[in-house]
């Protein structure tokens, strides 16, 4: 029976997908063969078995990624949607990025002593992002496990609050979903080997919603808000009009601090979604295309946080703090985001990523009302969602009661057999400076195509 939220018919559907992962295994002998080899020493038969949360029957194996390009083991050039999650944002092996991490090979890697580089990233860290304190990390996990540490510590407090259907990376205290009927907080049940009491010290609350926010920052016991700018994980989920406002005021109002995770908004524009927008937040985080896509995570924070951060520490035992690792701020890591700084994160870059996703927007859209389809598509900056649902969600729950998982698999795997990579889940686009007009008009093109396989 036909699902009434979706125009396509059910064995029509389950019959392009058996058909797409038969031309895809046709088409990747080679992909097959590393998979077989890998799987000798890899479980899954990849390094990190999130690569195989991909839609192909056998991982897509790179040999190489340049600009809004990849090309696999097959020889199959792609044009790059994904472009890593974001980590790639700027595109693959920027010309500056690759010249300063070969330079700075040559002089060293790590030390464990602040490089040269390190003064001139902390102005231009200031001058792009717009707070003047700043600490570094490997990876955005790392860096919101910091932050919340730091944010516990100078609060005295022990509670932390997150919305519903956030995404924060490995972040124990933030790998929690909402009880829809109880508002109790749940432990996420696809996270391995949890011992984490979520219930104890992490709050959830749903996106957008005010009187919620209010209602869990009440009796003063929330150390800090960690939020993204937009749910981006579940579902690119926007604030409604002066959310934002309105929230910040009501932390202020409970002292507690508002760290924003910008790992996936920085698309919105120069400085990320709080720049752009004029927010003021006592923590900023962003990791992954902070540096290009090297290892690397930067978090910010006002001047009155700096002090009272070295109170706190001043005043703590000697020893380790629970904060950092051996590699952070290495010698390469810092060449990296000196570079990036520099080169990728300017107004031409931003300028060029707007032009791409402009033509995408009104290609995707003109093909929607085209077709009288019930689904929406979702912009942020740069980045945008083909959501199969008839309105923009308003928050995590709004996104899971739409869900069209078998369509979004069709979706991606379709496209993928014509040179298009979308990222493995949801409808998530991302244009980087590197996207051409001719590459927005392949996605347009492989869109089409899908639309007939279909519904024609």
């Amino acid at each position: 029976m036909r699902d009434p939220r979706c125009p396509v018919e059910p064995n029509r559907l389950q019959a392009l997908l058996e058909q797409e992962r038969q031309r895809f295994l046709s088409a990747h002998p080679h992909c097959q063969a590393l998979a077989q080899r890998s799987a000798a020493h890899f479980p899954w038969g990849v390094p990190l078995h999130w690569m195989r949360d991909w839609p192909s029957p056998t991982p897509l194996f790179v040999r190489q990624a340049r600009g809004a390009e990849l090309t696999c083991v097959d020889g199959h050039t792609l044009v790059d949607f994904c472009l890593g999650d974001t980590a790639a944002m700027f595109g693959h092996a920027p010309a500056p990025l690759a010249a300063a991490l070969a330079a700075q090979a040559q002089r060293g890697l790590t030390t464990m002593l602040p490089d040269e580089h390190t003064a001139s990233v902390g102005e231009k860290l200031a001058e792009c992002f717009g707070l003047p304190c700043w600490q570094l990390a490997l990876s955005a996990s790392d860096a919101n496990r910091f932050v919340l540490r730091w944010a516990r510590a100078i609060t005295g407090r022990t509670q932390v609050l997150v919305f519903d259907g956030c995404y924060h990376g490995a972040v124990d205290d933030a790998l929690v979903d909402l009880d829809p009927h109880s508002g109790a907080t749940l432990r996420r049940p696809s996270v391995l080997g949890a011992v984490h009491n979520h219930a104890a010290l992490t709050r959830v609350v749903p996106f957008n919603d005010l009187p919620a926010l209010q209602r869990a920052l009440a009796d003063g016991q929330v150390a800090a808000l960690l939020a993204e700018p937009a749910l981006t994980n579940c579902g690119l989920v926007p604030p409604v009009p002066d959310f934002w406002r309105q929230a910040q005021a009501i932390c202020c109002a409970h002292g507690t601090l508002l760290i924003l995770d910008e790992t996936h908004t920085l698309s919105t524009g120069l400085g990320g979604w709080a720049r752009v927008h004029g927010l003021v937040p006592d923590f900023w985080v962003a990791g992954k295309a902070v540096a290009g896509g090297v290892p690397c995570a930067v978090y910010g924070f006002t001047a009155e946080i700096a002090q009272r951060m070295r109170a706190v520490k001043e005043r703590s035992a000697e020893g380790h703090s629970g904060i950092g690792t051996t590699l952070t701020a290495n010698a390469l890591t810092l060449a990296a985001l000196a570079a990036a700084l520099q080169h990728l994160h300017t107004p031409p870059t931003y300028a060029a990523m707007q032009v791409a996703a402009d033509l995408l927007e009104q290609g995707l859209q003109q093909r929607l009302q085209a077709r009288r389809l019930p689904w929406t598509l979702t912009r942020l900056g740069a980045r945008m969602e083909l959501q199969f649902m008839p309105h923009t969600p308003r928050d995590a729950q709004d996104v899971r009661r739409h869900a069209q998982p078998a369509l979004e698999t069709a979706l991606h795997l379709f496209l993928l057999n014509r040179g298009v990579l979308l990222t493995p889940f949801h409808g998530m686009m991302l244009c980087s400076p590197a996207t051409t007009a001719a590459q927005v008009n392949q996605l347009l093109q492989a869109f089409d195509a899908w639309l007939a396989a279909l519904l024609d």
